[in-house]
């Protein structure tokens, strides 16, 4: 039976159905924007929204309006902060994800480096002695940890560890991996 064009267009159309089937729930993921330390949603400078804080176990939250922040164009984004927490968890479909952490030293207690060491794991990587001054290059400067993670139990889950001082953190982004 020779195929006429109706029926290639089905089998292709067939092919295409298929394919997209089988497309990992990762890929049709709408990313998670969570700004630590707010209860309302926050638009950030750049007109992207981020979700108020939500999906951390314990800790405390505090807001620094007005401070200047360096190394971002979302300033707003580091002016407000979740600390003291131990973990963070969020359902998500499986697949591959980049997990994108923002941080900045805005605690005046803190002069310099290593006087805030924590270690965090984002599914089962590894941050060991995790200094904000020292990765952002000093008080008040963001500084953004990038982490590819492949999820396979339904949901994002990230432990944070006490060292010197207690970890904080500004904001999280989850975004589908490309």
């Amino acid at each position: 039976m020779r195929p006429t064009p109706l029926r290639s267009s089905l089998l292709f159309l067939a092919s295409v159905a298929l394919l997209l089937a089988a497309e990992p729930a990762a890929g049709k993921f709408k990313p998670i924007r969570i700004k630590a330390g707010v209860t309302a949603p926050l638009t950030d400078e750049a007109g992207v929204v981020w979700e108020a804080d939500h999906g951390f176990k314990d800790g405390e939250t505090i807001e620094r309006e007005g401070l200047p922040i360096a190394n971002t164009k979302t300033q707003s984004l580091y002016r407000s902060e979740r600390y003291s927490m131990t973990a963070f968890s969020q359902p998500v479909p499986n697949g591959k994800y980049v997990v994108k952490l923002h941080f900045a030293e805005t605690f005046d207690g803190i002069s310099g480096p290593k006087q805030r060491v924590f270690s965090f794991n984002v599914e089962g990587k590894d941050f060991k002695d995790f200094d904000v001054w020292a990765k952002s290059g000093g008080f008040a400067r963001a500084y953004i940890e990038t982490v590819n993670v492949e999820i396979a139990d339904g949901k994002l889950d990230i432990t944070f560890t006490a060292g010197t001082e207690n970890p904080e953190i500004n904001a999280l982004e989850i975004l589908p991996a490309m």
